[in-house]
C-alpha cells in the first residue's frame, strides 16, 4: 500500500513589496508631514499662533487670552486625527475587499445611514443638539453597512459588484427619504444641512471619547486582516489554495471599514474623497503590500484631513471653510487620476 498523502496548506504570503530603503524613508517623510499638520493645526484660525507661542503654551506658559485660543484648537485637531486614520483605513480596506479602487466609505451606504438616522431621529424623536446627533448617526451608519453587505452577499459570499450595487440602490433609497422629510420639515433641515457638510469645529473630546472604542477595534481588526487582504489580491481560488479563507476576509474587512467608517461619520459628519484619495496616494509609496498601506493610511489620513482643515481656516478668515468642502476640492483631482489610470489598465 503507498503512505497516504499528505496536504500541507502554505502560510500565505505577503504581497511584493518596495525596498526597505525606500519604505523607511517614505515613513519618515510621512510622520514628518503629520508633525507638521498638527503644528499647523493648533497655529492657524481666526488669530495665528506662532510656533514659540504653540511651545509655550504645551510648557504651560503664556497668557490666558493665548492658552484659550491655543487649546480651543486641541478637540478639533485631536478629531482631524481620528478621522482621518479611521476613514484612510477605511478606504483602503474597502478598495481590497472589493477589489475596486474608485471604492471609499460611502460604497458602504454609511454616509446615506447616519444622514437618514439623524434626520429621522430630529424629525420623529426630537433629538437636537451634535451630541444627540452623533449618537443616532452611529447606528445608523453601522446598520446600513450591514445591510448593503446583507444584500451583496449570494450563497454566503460577497460579491463586489453585488456590494457595489446594494450599496447603490440602498444610498438612493435613503437619500429619497432624506429629501422628503428635510424638504417637508424646515427645522430638520436647519439641523442636518450643517452636519451633512462635514466639519472638525464646534466639537469637543466628549465626542472623541464616545466614538474612540468603535475606531480602536475596527482599526485593531484592520491590522491584523493585512495579510489576507495580500492573499485575495491575487484571486479567491488562489487565496484559498494558500490557506486563506476568503469569505471570513470579505465579512471581517467590510466590518472593519463600518466600524471605521460609522465612528468618523458620526463624530465629524460625512467627509468625502479622503478614503478615496488617501489608498491611491499610499499604493505610490508603498506599492501592493496592504500591511504596509494600513500603516500608512493611518498616517496619511489625518494629514490630508487636518491641512484640509487649516486651509478651511486660512481661507475665509474670520469665517471658516468646512473641512468637507476642501477635501471634495482635493479629491476630485485624486478620482479624476484614478479613473485615468484605470482606463490606461484596461
Amino acid at each position: 500500500m503507498s503512505a497516504p498523502v499528505t496536504v500541507r496548506r502554505r502560510p500565505v504570503p505577503a504581497a511584493p513589496r518596495h525596498g526597505f530603503a525606500r519604505t523607511a524613508s517614505s515613513l519618515t517623510l510621512s510622520l514628518a508631514l503629520l508633525v507638521l499638520a498638527l503644528l499647523a493645526s493648533v497655529m492657524f484660525g481666526s488669530k495665528t499662533t506662532s510656533p514659540g507661542e504653540v511651545l509655550d503654551v504645551l510648557a504651560g506658559q503664556g497668557d490666558g487670552y493665548l492658552r484659550t485660543v491655543v487649546e480651543s484648537r486641541y478637540p478639533r485637531t485631536v478629531l482631524g486625527v481620528l478621522a482621518g486614520v479611521c476613514l484612510a483605513v477605511a478606504g483602503t480596506l474597502m478598495q481590497g475587499v472589493t477589489r475596486n479602487p474608485l471604492a471609499d466609505p460611502g460604497l458602504l451606504g454609511v454616509n446615506a445611514g447616519a444622514s437618514a438616522s439623524i434626520v429621522a431621529a430630529t424629525a420623529f424623536l426630537g433629538a437636537s443638539g451634535r451630541t444627540d446627533t452623533m449618537w443616532w448617526a452611529l447606528p445608523g451608519a453601522f446598520l446600513a453597512g450591514l445591510g448593503v453587505y446583507a444584500l451583496g452577499t449570494t450563497g454566503g459570499r460577497a460579491s463586489p459588484v453585488r456590494l457595489v450595487l446594494a450599496g447603490a440602490v440602498l444610498s438612493a433609497v435613503l437619500a429619497a427619504f432624506i429629501q422628503a422629510v428635510t424638504l417637508s420639515r424646515p427645522r430638520v433641515f436647519e439641523t442636518y444641512r450643517y452636519w451633512v457638510v462635514g466639519s472638525l469645529g464646534g466639537r469637543s473630546f466628549d465626542v472623541v471619547w464616545s466614538v474612540l472604542p468603535f475606531a480602536v477595534v475596527g482599526l485593531l481588526l484592520a491590522l491584523v486582516l493585512g495579510p489576507g487582504l495580500n492573499a485575495m489580491a491575487m484571486g479567491d481560488d488562489t487565496a484559498t489554495s494558500l490557506g486563506a479563507r476568503p469569505e471570513r476576509i470579505k465579512a471581517a474587512g467590510l466590518l472593519a471599514a463600518v466600524l471605521l467608517s460609522a465612528a468618523a461619520t458620526a463624530a465629524v459628519g460625512p467627509i468625502a474623497f479622503v478614503g478615496l484619495a488617501v489608498p491611491h496616494m499610499v499604493r505610490a509609496l508603498v506599492g501592493a503590500d496592504f500591511r504596509l498601506q494600513i500603516v500608512f493610511a493611518a498616517v496619511l489620513g489625518p494629514v490630508l484631513m487636518l491641512f484640509a482643515d487649516v486651509v478651511g481656516r486660512v481661507l475665509l478668515r474670520p469665517g471658516e471653510l468646512m473641512v468637507g468642502v476642501v477635501t471634495a476640492f482635493v479629491g476630485a483631482p485624486a478620482l479624476l487620476v484614478a479613473v485615468r489610470r484605470m482606463r490606461g489598465t484596461s
